[in-house]
Protein backbone atom coordinates (compact mmCIF):
# COMPACT_ATOMS: atom_id res chain seq x y z
CA UNK A 1 0.00 0.00 0.00
CA UNK A 2 1.60 3.61 -0.99
CA UNK A 3 2.22 6.55 1.21
CA UNK A 4 -0.43 8.45 -0.69
CA UNK A 5 -3.18 5.19 0.06
CA UNK A 6 -3.08 5.25 3.77
CA UNK A 7 -3.20 9.37 3.64
CA UNK A 8 -6.42 8.65 1.95
CA UNK A 9 -7.43 6.58 4.26
CA UNK A 10 -6.57 8.35 7.02
CA UNK A 11 -8.25 11.76 6.05
CA UNK A 12 -11.10 9.72 4.81
CA UNK A 13 -11.52 8.30 8.75
CA UNK A 14 -10.83 11.55 10.35
CA UNK A 15 -13.70 13.01 7.91
CA UNK A 16 -16.20 10.29 9.37
CA UNK A 17 -15.34 11.26 12.88
CA UNK A 18 -15.72 15.06 12.31
CA UNK A 19 -19.01 15.04 10.46
CA UNK A 20 -20.49 12.35 13.31
CA UNK A 21 -19.19 14.64 15.76
CA UNK A 22 -21.13 17.61 13.85
CA UNK A 23 -24.52 14.86 13.87
CA UNK A 24 -24.36 14.52 17.70
CA UNK A 25 -24.72 18.22 17.93
CA UNK A 26 -27.60 18.22 15.85
CA UNK A 27 -29.11 16.11 17.59
CA UNK A 28 -28.65 17.49 21.00
CA UNK A 29 -29.58 20.87 19.78
CA UNK A 30 -33.05 19.37 18.57
CA UNK A 31 -33.47 17.65 21.82
CA UNK A 32 -33.30 21.50 22.99
CA UNK A 33 -35.76 22.32 21.00
CA UNK A 34 -38.34 19.46 21.99
CA UNK A 35 -37.26 19.78 25.53
CA UNK A 36 -38.27 23.46 25.19
CA UNK A 37 -41.25 22.67 23.39
CA UNK A 38 -42.73 19.74 25.97
CA UNK A 39 -42.17 22.11 28.87
CA UNK A 40 -43.82 25.34 27.27
CA UNK A 41 -46.84 23.08 25.79
CA UNK A 42 -47.70 21.64 29.07
CA UNK A 43 -47.29 25.15 31.32
CA UNK A 44 -49.13 27.18 29.12
CA UNK A 45 -51.31 24.98 27.19
CA UNK A 46 -53.03 22.92 29.32
CA UNK A 47 -50.80 20.43 30.98
CA UNK A 48 -50.61 18.14 27.63
CA UNK A 49 -47.32 17.89 26.11
CA UNK A 50 -46.59 17.93 22.51
CA UNK A 51 -43.36 15.75 21.78
CA UNK A 52 -43.85 13.29 24.47
CA UNK A 53 -46.61 11.12 23.56
CA UNK A 54 -46.19 8.60 26.12
CA UNK A 55 -47.60 10.88 28.89
CA UNK A 56 -50.46 12.11 26.54
CA UNK A 57 -51.79 8.46 26.41
CA UNK A 58 -51.31 8.55 29.95
CA UNK A 59 -53.38 11.22 30.04
CA UNK A 60 -55.50 10.05 27.94
CA UNK A 61 -56.76 6.60 29.99
CA UNK A 62 -57.28 9.30 32.78
CA UNK A 63 -59.75 11.55 30.78
CA UNK A 64 -61.71 8.24 29.98
CA UNK A 65 -61.96 7.35 33.48
CA UNK A 66 -63.08 10.75 34.52
CA UNK A 67 -60.87 11.78 37.01
CA UNK A 68 -61.09 15.48 37.89
CA UNK A 69 -57.39 16.35 37.09
CA UNK A 70 -57.29 15.26 34.04
CA UNK A 71 -56.74 17.44 30.81
CA UNK A 72 -59.37 17.96 28.35
CA UNK A 73 -60.06 14.71 25.95
CA UNK A 74 -60.10 16.51 23.23
CA UNK A 75 -56.94 18.74 23.71
CA UNK A 76 -54.67 15.51 24.55
CA UNK A 77 -56.40 13.71 21.03
CA UNK A 78 -55.56 17.21 19.11
CA UNK A 79 -51.99 16.74 20.36
CA UNK A 80 -51.75 12.85 19.47
CA UNK A 81 -53.09 13.48 15.88
CA UNK A 82 -50.94 16.17 15.21
CA UNK A 83 -47.72 14.18 16.39
CA UNK A 84 -48.69 11.30 13.69
CA UNK A 85 -49.44 13.45 11.09
CA UNK A 86 -45.86 14.69 11.75
CA UNK A 87 -44.95 11.01 11.41
CA UNK A 88 -46.52 10.35 8.83
CA UNK A 89 -45.35 13.28 6.83
CA UNK A 90 -41.95 13.24 7.24
CA UNK A 91 -42.04 9.42 6.99
CA UNK A 92 -43.50 10.34 3.10
CA UNK A 93 -40.83 12.73 2.76
CA UNK A 94 -38.13 10.34 3.62
CA UNK A 95 -39.49 7.80 1.05
CA UNK A 96 -39.97 9.26 -1.26
CA UNK A 97 -36.56 10.86 -1.17
CA UNK A 98 -34.70 7.29 -0.69
CA UNK A 99 -36.70 6.44 -3.49
CA UNK A 100 -35.51 9.01 -6.01
CA UNK A 101 -31.94 8.80 -4.43
CA UNK A 102 -32.00 4.93 -4.97
CA UNK A 103 -33.18 5.40 -8.81
CA UNK A 104 -30.48 8.00 -9.19
CA UNK A 105 -27.75 5.30 -8.03
CA UNK A 106 -26.83 7.56 -5.04
CA UNK A 107 -24.56 5.49 -2.38
CA UNK A 108 -26.33 5.11 1.16
CA UNK A 109 -23.36 3.36 2.77
CA UNK A 110 -21.34 5.82 4.89
CA UNK A 111 -24.63 8.65 4.92
CA UNK A 112 -23.95 10.25 8.50
CA UNK A 113 -26.86 13.12 7.56
CA UNK A 114 -29.04 12.61 4.54
CA UNK A 115 -30.34 15.19 2.32
CA UNK A 116 -33.84 14.55 3.29
CA UNK A 117 -33.25 14.45 7.06
CA UNK A 118 -32.30 18.15 6.21
CA UNK A 119 -35.92 18.77 3.87
CA UNK A 120 -38.08 16.79 6.40
CA UNK A 121 -36.60 19.43 9.44
CA UNK A 122 -37.13 22.37 6.66
CA UNK A 123 -40.57 21.09 6.25
CA UNK A 124 -41.31 20.98 10.44
CA UNK A 125 -40.69 24.62 10.27
CA UNK A 126 -43.60 25.83 8.74
CA UNK A 127 -45.84 24.15 11.89
CA UNK A 128 -43.14 26.11 14.56
CA UNK A 129 -43.73 29.36 12.40
CA UNK A 130 -47.65 28.78 12.21
CA UNK A 131 -47.68 28.05 16.08
CA UNK A 132 -45.96 30.98 16.68
CA UNK A 133 -48.17 33.22 14.66
CA UNK A 134 -51.22 32.29 16.56
CA UNK A 135 -48.80 32.80 19.71
CA UNK A 136 -47.94 36.41 18.74
CA UNK A 137 -51.72 36.92 17.62
CA UNK A 138 -53.00 36.11 21.33
CA UNK A 139 -49.67 37.98 23.13
CA UNK A 140 -49.11 34.59 24.47
CA UNK A 141 -52.57 34.08 25.93
CA UNK A 142 -54.47 31.96 23.61
CA UNK A 143 -57.97 30.99 24.30
CA UNK A 144 -59.57 27.40 25.11
CA UNK A 145 -60.48 27.69 21.83
CA UNK A 146 -57.49 28.06 20.03
CA UNK A 147 -55.34 25.49 22.66
CA UNK A 148 -55.88 22.35 20.33
CA UNK A 149 -54.87 24.13 17.26
CA UNK A 150 -51.44 25.00 19.23
CA UNK A 151 -51.60 21.58 20.46
CA UNK A 152 -51.86 19.62 17.46
CA UNK A 153 -49.65 22.08 14.88
CA UNK A 154 -46.62 22.07 17.58
CA UNK A 155 -47.50 18.46 17.94
CA UNK A 156 -46.92 17.89 14.34
CA UNK A 157 -43.69 19.69 14.38
CA UNK A 158 -42.53 17.45 16.80
CA UNK A 159 -43.81 13.96 14.79
CA UNK A 160 -41.75 15.49 12.15
CA UNK A 161 -38.88 15.78 13.64
CA UNK A 162 -39.42 12.57 15.65
CA UNK A 163 -39.62 10.46 12.22
CA UNK A 164 -36.72 12.37 10.34
CA UNK A 165 -34.18 11.42 13.35
CA UNK A 166 -35.44 7.87 13.48
CA UNK A 167 -34.27 7.28 10.04
CA UNK A 168 -30.54 8.05 10.96
CA UNK A 169 -30.88 4.93 13.45
CA UNK A 170 -28.49 6.05 16.19
CA UNK A 171 -28.86 3.98 18.68
CA UNK A 172 -30.73 5.13 21.61
CA UNK A 173 -31.65 8.84 20.01
CA UNK A 174 -35.10 9.85 19.35
CA UNK A 175 -35.16 13.47 20.42
CA UNK A 176 -38.39 13.88 21.76
CA UNK A 177 -38.06 10.94 24.35
CA UNK A 178 -35.29 10.22 26.60
CA UNK A 179 -36.39 6.62 28.11
CA UNK A 180 -34.74 4.45 25.39
CA UNK A 181 -31.70 6.66 26.34
CA UNK A 182 -31.77 5.90 29.67
CA UNK A 183 -32.29 1.97 28.89
CA UNK A 184 -29.20 2.44 26.94
CA UNK A 185 -27.11 3.94 29.43
CA UNK A 186 -28.27 1.86 32.40
CA UNK A 187 -27.99 -1.23 30.44
CA UNK A 188 -25.11 -1.31 29.40
CA UNK A 189 -23.54 0.11 33.28
CA UNK A 190 -25.56 -3.09 33.96
CA UNK A 191 -23.15 -5.37 31.44
CA UNK A 192 -20.32 -3.77 32.69
CA UNK A 193 -19.62 -1.26 29.29
CA UNK A 194 -17.53 1.14 29.84
CA UNK A 195 -19.71 4.96 30.22
CA UNK A 196 -16.90 6.71 28.82
CA UNK A 197 -16.89 5.85 24.85
CA UNK A 198 -18.17 8.03 22.49
CA UNK A 199 -21.42 6.63 22.23
CA UNK A 200 -22.70 7.42 25.41
CA UNK A 201 -21.38 10.69 25.47
CA UNK A 202 -23.84 11.23 22.63
CA UNK A 203 -25.88 9.24 24.88
CA UNK A 204 -25.18 11.68 27.99
CA UNK A 205 -25.66 14.62 25.93
CA UNK A 206 -29.08 14.18 25.12
CA UNK A 207 -30.24 14.19 28.42
CA UNK A 208 -28.27 17.12 29.45
CA UNK A 209 -30.03 18.94 26.01
CA UNK A 210 -33.30 17.85 27.51
CA UNK A 211 -33.00 19.05 30.46
CA UNK A 212 -31.43 22.10 28.93
CA UNK A 213 -34.38 22.54 26.69
CA UNK A 214 -36.81 22.15 29.50
CA UNK A 215 -34.97 24.89 31.66
CA UNK A 216 -34.44 27.52 29.07
CA UNK A 217 -38.37 27.07 28.05
CA UNK A 218 -39.70 27.53 31.83
CA UNK A 219 -36.94 30.53 32.21
CA UNK A 220 -38.53 32.16 29.16
CA UNK A 221 -41.84 31.36 30.10
CA UNK A 222 -41.41 32.92 33.54
CA UNK A 223 -39.61 36.17 32.78
CA UNK A 224 -40.47 36.59 28.64
CA UNK A 225 -43.36 34.30 27.74
CA UNK A 226 -44.75 36.26 24.77
CA UNK A 227 -40.71 34.55 23.33
CA UNK A 228 -40.77 31.29 24.57
CA UNK A 229 -41.51 29.47 21.56
CA UNK A 230 -39.58 31.52 19.64
CA UNK A 231 -36.20 29.49 21.18
CA UNK A 232 -37.26 25.86 19.51
CA UNK A 233 -38.00 27.73 16.54
CA UNK A 234 -34.55 29.41 16.02
CA UNK A 235 -32.82 26.08 17.07
CA UNK A 236 -34.67 23.87 14.55
CA UNK A 237 -33.70 26.63 11.86
CA UNK A 238 -30.49 26.69 13.00
CA UNK A 239 -29.87 22.82 12.86
CA UNK A 240 -31.26 22.94 9.20
CA UNK A 241 -28.86 25.57 7.96
CA UNK A 242 -26.07 24.27 9.68
CA UNK A 243 -27.36 20.58 8.20
CA UNK A 244 -27.52 21.85 4.57
CA UNK A 245 -24.35 23.59 5.04
CA UNK A 246 -22.28 20.75 6.22
CA UNK A 247 -24.28 17.80 4.34
CA UNK A 248 -25.17 19.81 1.12
CA UNK A 249 -24.34 15.93 -0.48
CA UNK A 250 -26.36 14.04 1.89
CA UNK A 251 -23.62 13.09 4.18
CA UNK A 252 -20.09 13.82 2.47
CA UNK A 253 -19.57 16.85 4.04
CA UNK A 254 -17.24 19.35 2.25
CA UNK A 255 -13.85 19.10 4.10
CA UNK A 256 -13.44 22.67 4.64
CA UNK A 257 -16.58 22.64 7.27
CA UNK A 258 -15.32 19.87 9.00
CA UNK A 259 -12.27 21.30 10.45
CA UNK A 260 -11.82 20.62 14.24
Amino acid sequence: MSIESVTTAVERVDRQVSYVRVRNWLLAALTVSSGAVDVISFLALGKIFTAFMTGNIAFLGMGIAGHPGAPPIVSVLASMAGFAGGVYLATKIVRRSSQSAAHESEPATGIVWPRQMTFALAISLLPHLCFLTIWFATSGRPGDNLIPVLLAVWALAMGNQSAAVRQLNVGGIFTTAATATFIFLVGDWANNRPLTSEEHRRLLGVIVSLVIGATAGTLLLLHAPIYAPVLPFVVTALVVAIGATVFPDGGKPRADHLST
